[in-house]
């Protein structure tokens, strides 16, 4: 009615700005409603006098129904000389109140919504125990009157954001809607709080499974092997060295801070340094890797926690900060007792003098030696790298990712002219087939008429539709379109003349030409494989690498120069090294559906928004 609707929203301005609604019992039969009424229930008559009580609908308010038809059918309202109120699900789908309702509701719906996150009590209901082991009488109600709330259990974990529902179900999920929602209520009946949870089955909640995929039996012996404390051995005339790589985005605290939009779905104390740094060191010791390629790697914890706690494990670390205002980097860390440095070079992709290099990421290349079962000259050139994020700058990233495989083709020759065995590891920000996938994989891209929101991938519907413009990047970067330094390689001519220009090999020649032409064509010398498939052979499900609550995507990759034995020739790879590197074996990824039943990343045991890859590499040399 008009008049109790503008009553309702002088008394109830609280509730329709989002604040928690003041609950209220009173009016009775005596129709005395209180000014900050909220609940259309306190008073179902306005005033009016009670109808003859009677068993059929004629003896209820004419509004009532209609009302409670729109609550749910976990509501239960009930009229008959006293007012029961009685919630059947648990509080975790209890309810908050709408900033906004439709003109004909005398009072704001109530919406479902996670508990933890969008609920609060109202502060006259007191202690939550007290509250819950109590029923209200109220001198102006009869003495039936309750508020029943049963089960006190939280769902804060288990539980998707309800974007992923409808994401997962509309993909693979074919149950009818009365199947989903029988579900979605039987999970709601049996799920329990993560202290119940911890209480009743003694461990922490959110573990994933994963596990080790082997490719060759002997890898799997060497493994058993090395497990009992034996070493490694050479096999027939090949010397062998086997180690271990892994990738990892742990998550700055600044980054996390800065984008909390992207962790909605977390408990807020997961969300903590101090609760996160415990669980990627262990992590970390449990992969025990020999090689750690890590990004987002915050300076000041860098400083104060991670180096000297790595260190204590037996790794030597290298950091490269990024240029910018943003307070992290990339670092690689190898165990001393494997390796031993040869060169760190570090990569600022910001240039101050090129208007299309204004970011702030950065790469980090080193020249490692093996130390044993190898040649005296044997080395394994690792790079780390963070592309930029922005899915509409596929021209920015293309450059990164030049400018990184150009400091490789400076660091990683070997006197003989080829090129030593190559790893790189990071957070490329684009995903499986995308054209930067390619170029990485197969060598070689032609640009011409690509869209540069294209470039990455990471857009169904990309809104960066600039075409990349020829060439993609000013000469006076010094970089090819071969992707190796330009200048360098002209500084050589000069210097070494003739003698050097006849005994340069075809690669380097090409070099020299490329400048001249304005082609459309990217090319690099390496030889490059994905450690992983990206798409599980069985259901062709993608493998996800980084899940929270906006995307659950693969970003993240392990790239190596394989042996000639170790997958068919690519594209680009006729200049590639006559060793190389064979993968042994590989940790397991996971479904986004996986993810999600231990409530995407972080959670409990995973406290990054990325999972971590690790590989197993056999360093061959003829």
């Amino acid at each position: 009615r008009p008049s109790d609707y503008k009553s309702q929203e002088r008394a109830g301005g609280r509730a329709r700005r989002g604040r928690s609604p003041c609950w209220v019992w009173g009016g009775g039969a005596a129709g005395a409603r209180r000014p900050e009424l909220a609940l259309p229930w306190a008073d179902p008559f306005g005033g009016r006098a009670a109808p003859a009580a009677g068993p059929g609908p004629a003896g209820r308010h004419s509004m009532l129904p209609r009302h409670v038809q729109r609550l749910g059918r976990d509501w239960i309202t009930h009229w008959n000389g006293s007012q029961i109120l009685a919630l059947n699900s648990p509080v975790s789908s209890c309810v908050r109140w709408a900033g906004h309702y439709p003109p004909w509701a005398s009072f704001p719906l109530p919406i479902s919504a996670d508990f933890s996150a969008n609920w609060r009590f109202p502060p006259f209901f007191g202690p939550w125990r007290q509250f819950q082991n109590s029923n209200w009488h109220l001198d102006n109600y009869t003495q039936s009157c309750c508020f029943h709330l049963p089960n006190p259990s939280m769902k804060s974990e288990g539980e998707e954001p309800l974007t992923k529902k409808r994401r997962l179900s509309g993909q693979d999920d074919t149950s009818t809607p009365e199947q989903q929602t029988n579900l979605s209520n039987q999970k709601e009946v049996s799920s329990l709080s993560v202290a119940q949870n911890e209480e009743k089955h003694g461990c922490k909640k959110g573990t994933i499974k994963r596990h080790w995929e082997y490719f060759c039996q002997q890898s799997k012996t060497m493994k058993i092997a090395k497990n009992k404390g034996s070493d490694q051995s050479s096999t027939g005339s090949e010397a062998t060295f086997d180690f271990t790589v892994m990738s990892y985005n742990i998550l700055s605290q600044n980054l996390l801070e800065d984008n909390s939009h992207l962790y909605k779905h977390c408990r807020q104390r997961l969300l903590f340094w101090t609760y996160r740094f415990p669980n990627i060191l262990q992590e970390i010791k449990e992969l025990d890797a020999d090689v750690l390629c890590l990004q987002e790697v915050q300076e000041d914890h860098y400083r104060t926690e991670i180096k000297s706690s790595l260190e204590s494990l037996g790794y030597h670390c290298e950091y490269k900060m990024r240029t910018g205002r943003k307070p992290d980097g990339c670092a690689i860390c190898f165990k001393t007792s494997k390796f031993s440095l040869i060169s760190s070079n570090p990569v600022e992709f910001f240039r101050r003098d090129i208007p299309l290099l204004d970011r702030d990421n950065v790469g980090l290349v080193l020249l490692l030696q093996p130390r044993f079962h190898c040649k005296a000259n044997a080395a394994i050139c690792i790079a780390n790298t963070h592309l930029l994020y922005n899915p509409r700058r596929g021209d920015i990233k293309l450059t990164q990712l030049a400018m990184l495989l150009a400091e490789i083709a400076s660091v990683a020759p070997q006197k003989d002219g080829s090129f030593c065995p190559i790893i790189i590891c990071g957070d490329f920000n684009s995903v499986p087939g995308s054209p930067l996938y390619r170029f990485i994989k197969e060598g070689k891209l032609n640009y011409e008429g690509l869209a540069i929101g294209k470039v990455s991938g990471q857009e169904q519907f990309p809104r960066g539709q600039r075409i990349l413009s020829i060439p993609i990047w000013p000469k006076k970067l010094g970089i090819s379109q071969n992707c190796v330094y330009e200048i360098k390689q002209q500084k050589k001519e000069e210097n070494a003349g003739e003698k050097l220009e006849s005994a340069k090999p075809d690669n380097t020649q090409e070099i020299v030409i490329a400048p001249e032409k304005l082609s459309s064509k990217l090319r690099h010398h390496f030889k490059l494989s994905s450690v992983y498939s990206h798409y599980f052979p069985e259901t062709g499900i993608p493998e996800v690498t980084t899940c929270h609550s906006r995307s659950a995507v693969t970003v993240d990759y392990i790239f190596y120069s394989a042996a000639n034995d170790d997958t068919a020739d690519q594209p680009g790879g006729e200049d590639s090294s006559c060793g190389g590197l064979k993968l042994l074996g590989r940790l397991a990824l996971v479904t986004e559906k996986d993810l999600w039943t231990v409530n995407g990343l972080p959670n409990e045991n995973n406290s990054s928004d990325h999972l971590p890859l690790l590989a197993e590499f056999r360093l061959i040399e003829r």
